[in-house]
């Protein structure tokens, strides 16, 4: 099998780092997160006119029908620039989540994907895995999980209590609502997949933003030690800093070809497709918590302080940690696989079973 990117998308994915480069800077990270809702619209609706939003809407709603391995470049981008705006659980989690309903709830779909595709609404998700709904508080609708049912909620028929995270980009909510006929719009037997799906999704939405974020915080350390000096010389001349970056370089390249066979894997469909995806989050993960621990050494204590740029990644890389899954409950997934007797029926998580 071939993981090689096109060039197109590679092309759309540096382009996008263009963009970002321009307006997602530490500064201006810094200024959002003095504002009420520490979200912009104006950077909103400026990746909706570079397509991201429309990236994964099909094309009779008025999207680039693009699928997972193609956003997988852009969640690095992501990752690496911190960007807070809620863009993969909008155009890819949710539209993915909106694309597997259908029947009654086929003109709700429709609706949603063609706003989703033309930046008029951003989407919140409390799946089965993550009880604290990401920026529930800017989001038009909520995608919310009840016994494996799927509930589509408007923001006005739920109570949000904020809840504090470390990381001041992550704005976290409890989300108190009632379920109804009203709001569903799949079924428990139809739901358990849906969340299945959705979960995969997003642990490879999540381990392509870790990945972002080691190469974030390698580069950030790089450039610390070249200008840092001791002795009268750059620290990063010292044989133990370079080691501590070397380790974490191969350590990012290794989390690389992993996470592109995830993305393969769950575009393609294939029953391993829960194994790879967890397996990218572990390799990502580490790749990330590596970096951040050897940043801190390499900045001294100073790293976390509020002035220097490695915290803001830091945290985004701890609180990813947790989200949709934490490190025990992917490990879990694999040791099921590992462990399986090849001609036992494994379950792999919520809706998803292996059979050898």
């Amino acid at each position: 099998m071939d993981f090689t990117f096109t060039e197109d998308q590679k092309l759309f994915a540096d382009n996008i780092r263009s963009v970002f480069l321009k307006e997602v800077a530490p500064e201006l990270l810094r200024e959002q997160w003095e504002t009420e809702t520490g979200r912009s619209d104006t950077l909103w609706q400026l990746l909706a006119e570079q397509g991201l939003t429309a990236f994964s809407v099909p094309e009779a709603a008025g999207g680039l029908a693009l699928g997972d391995v193609d956003w997988v470049l852009i969640a690095q981008e992501v990752g690496y620039f911190g960007l807070p705006e809620p863009l993969l659980d909008t155009a890819w989690l949710a539209v993915g989540l909106l694309n597997a309903l259908s029947g009654s709830a086929a003109a709700l779909r429709d609706e949603w994907l063609g706003r989703i595709a033309e930046g008029s609404a951003r989407i919140a998700i409390g799946g089965p895995l993550n009880p604290l709904v990401a920026d529930a508080h800017v989001a038009d609708l909520l995608l919310l999980c009840h016994d494996n049912e799927v509930h589509a909620v408007p923001r006005a028929a739920v109570k949000l209590t904020a809840n504090p995270s470390i990381e001041q980009s992550r704005r976290l909510y409890r989300v108190e609502w009632t379920p109804s006929g009203a709001t569903r719009v799949a079924d428990a037997s139809t739901g358990a997949a849906i969340w299945a799906d959705t979960n995969n999704r997003a642990a490879l939405a999540n381990a392509a933003q870790l990945f972002g974020l080691a190469g974030r915080m390698l580069d950030i350390s790089v450039d610390y030690s070249v200008n840092r000096k001791q002795f009268g010389k750059p620290i990063g001349s010292f044989q133990a800093l370079k080691h501590y970056m070397a380790d974490v370089a191969v350590k990012i390249e290794f989390a690389r070809p992993v996470l592109h066979r995830a993305a393969y894997a769950l575009a393609q469909g294939q029953q391993r497709a829960d194994v790879h995806c967890s397996h990218a989050f572990l390799a990502a993960l580490e790749a990330a918590l590596y970096a951040a621990k050897k940043g801190m050494q390499v900045h001294g204590a100073m790293g976390y302080t509020w002035e220097v740029d490695l915290q803001i990644f830091m945290k985004r890389a701890w609180v990813l940690a947790a989200a949709w899954g934490d490190k025990a409950w992917h490990k879990q997934r694999i040791a099921h696989f590992v462990l399986a007797d090849n001609a036992a029926q494994t379950h792999l998580g919520p809706g998803h079973t292996f059979t050898e």
